[in-house]
C-alpha cells in the first residue's frame, strides 16, 4: 500500500541522511561494531547535520517540530543502509522526550545549546542488577544533604544504553522510602554529570548483536547532584516512565517494521544473485512464496506502525495500544528476519553479510522497551482481564 504519512520536508531529510551514512557511517561501520561503539566525533557530525535539535522547541534553538515521523525515518534509514549510529535513538528518541516534558525553562537554557550539537550527549539509566522490569524495586539512593543544596547519589545501573559514552545520564533513583502501600512512589529522576567525581563506567557489556550502540555499566559513589538538577518533581519519576512509554514502545515497533523491510531487500538481492542447480535461488517457488508472506505480514506492520504515528502525533495513541503495536511488530521482526536469513543458506550465518548482524540486532526486540509478556500484561489488563 502507498505510504502517506510523509511530506517532501521528510523526504528531503531522508535523502539528506541517506547520503550522510553513504559517505560518513557505512564505510566505517565494520570498524565501529568490532570497537563496540562509534566514535565520539559522529555526534557532533550528527549535530551539525540537525538531526539533535528536530524536536527540540525553536525558543531554545531547535526546529520545534513536534513529530516523530523524523525519528521513523532515521531508524528506517539506518536499517535499510544496514548500519548503527550508536546512542543517537537514546539521545533523541528517548532522553529528549523526557527533558521536554519535565525540565524547567531555566534547566532547558542551561541544557539544550550542548544537546542540539551533539558535544552533550544523554543517556537514561533505569534498570539495576536485580530489577530488570521490575522498576518499583529501584535501590539506588539519592539523600540530600543538610543544607539542601544537594543530593548524594550511591548505587549501581547496568544494560545502560549509550553508557559508555554518555556526558548526561538522567538517573532514576530512591529518594524516599517506599510506602508498602505503593511501591512506585519515592523515586526521582537526577541530571547527572557524567565527568562528576564518583561516576564510573564499569563494564562495556559484549552483546551478541548491536554491537556498534555501545551498552554499559554504571556506577555512583557519593555522587553531587546539585538540586537545581532534579528533572520534574521529587517522588514522581515511576509517573513520568509511564507517561514517556507510549513514545519509547512506538518507536521500537517503528525500528522492528524497518528491520522486516530491511531483511526483504537483503533478501531479494541476495537470491537474484546466488545460483544454485543453475538457477537464482529467487526463481524457486519455495523463495517466492516465503518472500511473498513476509512481503504481506511486513505491509500490515507498516500499516499499523504509520497509522500509530499519525495518532501519536495528534495525542490520541494509548499505553494499550502501543503495547498491541510493539508486540506485533517484534514478533513479526524475529519472524521475517528468521526466514529472510534462511533464505541465504550458509551465507546468512555469515557476519559479513548484513542479515547475519540484521538477525543479532533483532533478537533484543523482543526485550527491551518493555518485554513481550509484559506487553501481554499491558493488553490483557486493557480487556479487563
Amino acid at each position: 500500500m502507498r505510504r502517506t504519512i510523509y511530506n517532501e520536508d521528510h523526504e528531503a531529510f531522508r535523502s539528506t541522511l541517506r547520503d550522510f551514512l553513504a559517505k560518513e557511517v557505512a564505510p566505517h561501520f565494520l570498524e565501529w561494531e568490532a570497537a563496540g561503539h562509534v566514535p565520539r566525533d559522529l555526534y557532533r557530525q550528527l549535530g551539525e547535520l540537525g538531526i539533535f535539535g528536530i524536536e527540540v522547541p525553536e525558543e531554545y534553538g531547535g526546529s520545534g517540530l513536534k513529530t516523530l515521523k523524523y525519528e521513523a525515518i532515521i531508524n528506517e534509514e539506518i536499517t535499510r543502509a544496514g548500519v548503527g549510529i550508536g546512542q543517537t535513538m537514546a539521545h533523541s528518541g528517548l532522553c529528549l522526550g523526557y527533558l521536554k516534558r519535565y525540565a524547567t525553562d531555566e534547566q532547558m537554557r542551561r541544557w539544550m545549546p550542548d544537546f542540539i550539537t551533539g558535544d552533550a550527549m544523554y543517556a537514561v539509566a533505569m534498570t539495576e542488577p536485580g530489577t530488570g522490569s521490575d522498576l518499583a524495586g529501584i535501590k539506588t539512593t539519592a539523600k540530600l544533604s543538610e543544607d539542601g543544596t544537594h543530593y548524594v547519589l550511591n548505587g549501581a545501573k547496568t544494560f545502560i544504553s549509550g553508557g559508555l559514552l554518555a556526558d548526561r545520564v538522567l538517573v532514576v533513583c530512591r529518594t524516599s522510602p517506599a510506602p508498602a502501600e505503593n511501591r512506585r512512589l519515592g523515586l526521582t529522576i537526577l541530571h547527572v554529570d557524567a565527568h562528576a567525581e564518583g561516576f564510573a563506567v564499569g563494564r562495556k557489556l559484549d552483546k551478541i548483536g548491536m554491537r556498534s550502540y555501545d551498552t554499559a555499566e554504571l556506577s555512583f559513589t557519593d555522587v553531587k547532584v546539585p538540586v537545581e538538577d532534579v528533572l520534574g518533581e521529587e517522588g514522581q519519576a515511576f509517573r513520568y516512565l509511564a507517561e514517556n512509554l507510549v513514545s519509547e514502545r512506538l518507536q521500537c515497533a517503528v525500528y522492528d517494521v524497518a528491520k522486516a523491510q530491511a531483511a526483504i531487500n537483503f533478501a531479494l538481492d541476495y537470491t537474484k544473485q546466488r545460483m544454485v542447480f543453475g538457477k537464482p535461488v529467487a526463481s524457486f517457488q519455495n523463495t517466492k512464496f516465503v518472500l511473498a508472506e513476509c512481503a504481506a505480514e511486513t505491509e500490515a506492520g507498516q500499516v499499523m506502525a504509520d497509522k500509530a504515528l499519525e495518532m501519536y502525533d495528534a495525542g490520541e495513541l494509548t499505553p494499550a495500544e502501543a503495547a498491541k503495536l510493539k508486540l506485533f511488530c517484534s514478533e513479526l521482526a524475529g519472524r521475517v528476519v528468521d526466514k529472510c536469513l534462511q533464505l541465504h543458506g550458509g551465507y546468512g550465518y555469515m557476519l559479513e553479510y548484513p542479515i547475519a548482524r540484521l538477525y543479532a540486532d533483532t533478537r533484543v526486540s523482543r526485550i527491551y522497551g518493555g518485554t513481550s509478556e509484559v506487553m501481554k500484561i499491558v493488553i490483557a489488563k486493557d480487556l479487563g482481564l
